[in-house]
This record gives structure tokens, C-alpha cells and sequence, in this order.
């Protein structure tokens, strides 16, 4: 009720009553719900574009995945113009990056385009535009990964991924070996060579087991790292052209750790078969008048094998 004087629209409002309050409520409990949304959307879209995918297979000339990460705007310039639509980008449910290029190697392997189409359509170098020999390229690399359900070592000639593989003889080689459950056969076990190995992913591609037994992987995951305090002493020695690594003034004579009595004479050549120690009497070398007589009683075991020996 307005005062005397005033009007009724200078007088003081009220709360707000009724339908207009609930519909104000419901307006905020909106709105909040809307900005919480979005906040979760939002974090869970940062977390998982930071994450750094396991198995995700990249286009050839990606280099370490953080770098790669760092440097591709998620444009999908490569994934247009791959011929063969390999390339696929990920979505926000993927385990790789969102908006990355990929391609798993099961479904559809990389073609090994002679060209690189994918590379020439980066506009940021995220893919090394350095990159002119495919069979140079690095996506990943092959593993056997199982080998109770690959057919070669289960005695059986298969071999697919040896033949698929686009670096034939340099990637995947054919080991020989026995075939120690018969006797008399030869297993022919493909042997994957991480320096050659383009990880395309045609081996995985066409493994004719219902589950691949072999598998590309990042390298990261499927290669060891020997460590830089290791020195192969072979690798070494041809570095410095077939030398000793070591002048033999510098080497300490130090004495053979042998049982008392036992003398080992003469060196060997490495590879070549050592000679055998000598031994004192009675410790497998040249029995004694003693020992002699007591292993040819009559009564022992080997004196009965001796005696008929002598007999024949």
C-alpha cells in the first residue's frame, strides 16, 4: 500500500511471491547446474587432452609424444588428406588425446605412401616435414607379443607377417630353429628388428589369429633401454677399428682362481675350446697304484665292468 504522497510505483518492492519466486528459483538452480556442467566438461577435457596415450599409433614423422602433443593444433589437415582414410581423429571418449591424429593397426595398418600426403598437409611440423623415405618413418614398433597362439612356434608354417611386411628381410626376419616337440622338423619364427621395423602396422594387420599375436606398439612401450653406463666391449673395438681397447703393458696379472692342486697351462683364443685342467692323482686324473687296485675288487661294481672289459 503506498504512503500518502507517493505513487505506487515509487513505493518500496516486495518479495517476490508465488509463481515469480519459483520461477526465479528454478532460474538459478539452472543456471548453477549449467556452470557446474560446464567446469566438470571442461576438466575432464584438460585431463584427458594431458594424458599421454599408451597404445595410440601415430603418422609417420610424429616424434616423442609429448612433442607431439605440444606441437599439433588438432586441425585434421592429415587426416583429410590421407588416400586411404587410415588416419582417424580421437574423440572425447577415445584413450588418445582428443582431437589427435591415429589409426589402430588391426583395422586399417598405414600404406606406406610413397609421397607422405599425411606430412605434406601439417601445418605445424607436429609431423617432421624432414621425413622424405617412408621406410625411414618410425610410428611404432612390432612385438611378438604371444607366442603360445602364434602359429609358427606351434610347429606350423605361417609366416603371413614376414610376407606383408613392406621392409621384407631388414624388419622381420625367419629364425630357424628345431622343432624340439617332433624331432625332425624346423620351426621358422619371425624375428621382429627394432632398426628397420617402420611400425606400419601391416603385420598386425594380417596375423590370422582371431587375436593378433603380433602387435605394434609405441616404441617407448615396447623397447628396454640398456642404460648409457654399459659399454659393449665388441661394438667398442670396431669403433676403434679392431684394436684392443686396452694396452697389455696396463693389464695386472692376476692369479687363476683354481681348486688347491689344480693347474691350468697355456692360454686360449676365445671361441676356441680351453684346454683341460690338469689334475692331481685322485681327482679324475691319473689314478694311483692304490686307487687302481681298489677299483678293481672283484666285489665292487665298477671291478665286475673292468674285469669283463679285460675279459674281452
Amino acid at each position: 500500500m503506498p504512503t500518502p504522497g507517493t505513487t505506487a510505483s515509487q513505493a518500496t518492492p516486495r518479495a517476490l511471491k508465488g509463481p515469480a519466486r519459483r520461477q526465479f528459483v528454478l532460474d538459478s538452480a539452472r543456471l548453477l547446474c549449467g556452470v557446474g556442467l560446464l567446469g566438470l566438461g571442461l576438466a575432464a577435457y584438460t585431463k584427458q587432452a594431458k594424458a599421454r596415450p599408451p597404445l595410440a599409433i601415430r603418422p609417420p614423422g610424429a616424434g616423442a609424444e609429448g612433442d607431439f602433443l605440444g606441437a599439433c593444433i588438432r586441425c585434421g589437415m592429415c587426416v583429410r588428406d590421407c588416400p586411404y582414410s587410415i588416419l582417424d581423429l580421437a574423440r572425447p571418449e577415445s584413450p588418445v588425446a582428443t582431437g589427435t591424429p591415429y589409426f589402430t593397426a588391426r583395422s586399417g595398418p598405414c600404406e606406406m605412401c610413397e609421397d607422405i600426403p599425411c606430412i605434406k598437409a601439417c601445418p605445424t611440423g607436429a609431423l617432421d616435414h624432414a621425413l622424405t623415405d617412408i621406410n625411414q618413418s618410425r610410428m611404432g614398433l612390432a612385438v611378438l607379443s604371444d607366442q603360445e597362439t602364434c602359429l609358427n612356434f606351434l610347429g606350423m608354417r605361417c609366416d603371413v607377417c614376414y610376407r606383408v611386411c613392406p621392409v621384407i628381410d631388414k624388419a622381420i626376419t625367419l629364425d630357424l630353429r628345431p622343432n624340439t616337440r617332433t624331432g625332425r622338423h624346423t620351426m621358422f619364427i619371425p624375428t621382429v628388428h627394432s632398426e628397420h621395423c617402420t611400425g606400419c602396422g601391416k603385420c598386425e594387420n594380417a596375423c590370422v589369429t582371431d587375436e593378433a599375436s603380433i602387435r605394434v606398439l609405441p616404441a617407448k612401450l615396447a623397447k628396454g633401454a640398456l642404460g648409457e653406463h654399459y659399454r659393449l666391449g665388441w661394438e667398442e673395438k670396431t669403433k676403434a677399428g679392431g684394436h684392443s681397447l686396452v694396452e697389455d703393458q696396463g693389464l695386472v696379472d692376476l692369479p687363476d682362481r683354481l681348486p688347491e692342486g689344480v693347474k691350468l697351462e697355456g692360454h686360449f683364443d676365445p671361441g676356441s675350446s680351453p684346454p683341460l685342467p690338469s689334475l692331481p692323482p685322485g681327482l679324475g686324473g691319473e689314478p694311483t697304484a692304490q686307487g687302481d687296485s681298489a677299483l678293481r675288487k672283484p666285489g665292487t661294481e665298477q671291478g665286475k665292468r673292468l674285469s669283463s672289459k679285460d675279459a674281452r
